[in-house]
């Protein structure tokens, strides 16, 4: 047998085995997306390809649905958990490491179409690189991006490993370019999908706007910025107020972290892991810095 003819048959039978765990998710859209069935009875997909969250099924590999139940949803990462309301015999997906990924390493996207053919698309890892955030704040823990083409309908599957494995949840960025959120981001979210039906983010109570520095101050207090975040408004009895905030303090570090703007400052809310926790923040009052710490309260539905 040839090489070329192996690395096919290889690849075809990797295909196979990890498209097993891959669903089509029927949501009444002109193009579907693809759904992973991440964890016994748990599917993830794309939230961006989702017009509603309800009266949505799931279609197997051999073609039976079942209908399915939103369990929460997390726009910032682009993913929606599913529960599966019935009992269908479907293996769950393998879930890898997406940090052994290279440039260079060859992947595959997987997809399900609403009949139940599976469908397959072959490229490179082009972009490995670190943590970032989405444009709607959600911390994404490592930048993965596979040169493939997702057609239509390819939004929402999985980044597949030349071992099989499921590295990540594939989705789109501005004129279709792929990118891959990666696995210990998916499980992150489910994890607090699952428990909470939303995700925990971090509170402080605060109005703030950025604000620009002089270089006099910069250079007097020794400060890794020239902007900072002055606090506009304090919520009585918030987190900030309990810590001693004043309005017109300016914050420029949260956690040993440098603060520039307002963005960075969210950003650092998003661990959920600040919850409850005590933080040492520095603020510039009356042209001095002060250190403070602040228990970090759980945000509210639209609170900062």
């Amino acid at each position: 047998m040839s090489s070329l003819l192996a690395l096919s048959n290889s690849l075809a039978e990797t295909v196979e085995q990890a498209g097993s765990a891959v669903v089509a998710i029927n949501a009444g859209t002109r193009i579907n997306p693809t759904g992973i069935h991440w964890r016994n009875g748990i599917v993830v997909t794309s939230d961006e390809s989702l017009q509603r969250y309800d009266e949505i099924t799931i279609t197997l590999a051999n073609g039976h649905t079942a209908p399915v139940t939103l369990l929460g949803h997390d726009s910032s990462t682009d993913i929606a958990v599913f529960r599966i309301q019935e009992v269908v015999e479907i293996p769950v997906a393998k879930i890898g490491d997406a940090t052994n990924l290279k440039v260079g390493h060859l992947v595959l996207g997987l997809a399900r179409s609403s009949e139940g053919d599976l469908r397959a698309a072959m490229g490179a890892v082009s972009v490995v690189s670190g943590a970032w955030r989405s444009m709607s704040g959600g911390n994404i823990d490592q930048f993965i991006r596979p040169d493939i083409t997702l057609y239509p309908g390819f939004v929402g599957g999985p980044l597949v490993d030349a071992a099989g494995y499921v590295v990540g949840m594939n989705t789109s960025r501005r004129r279709g370019t792929a990118i891959t959120i990666p696995a210990k981001t998916v499980d992150r979210v489910v994890n607090q999908l699952v428990a909470k039906g939303r995700i925990s983010r971090g509170y402080l109570g605060v109005g703030m706007q950025p604000v620009r520095l002089p270089n006099n101050l910069k250079t007097a207090l020794n400060l890794p910025s020239a902007t900072g975040v002055i606090i506009v408004n304090v919520e009585p009895a918030g987190p900030a107020d309990n810590a001693g905030i004043l309005l017109g303090d300016v914050l420029v570090t949260f956690d040993n972290v440098a603060v520039s703007d307002t963005a960075e400052l969210l950003a650092l809310l998003n661990n959920s892991d600040h919850i409850g926790q005590t933080i040492k923040a520095q603020i510039i009052r009356g042209g001095a810095l002060v250190e403070l710490a602040i228990v970090v309260g759980e945000r509210p539905s639209g609170g900062s």
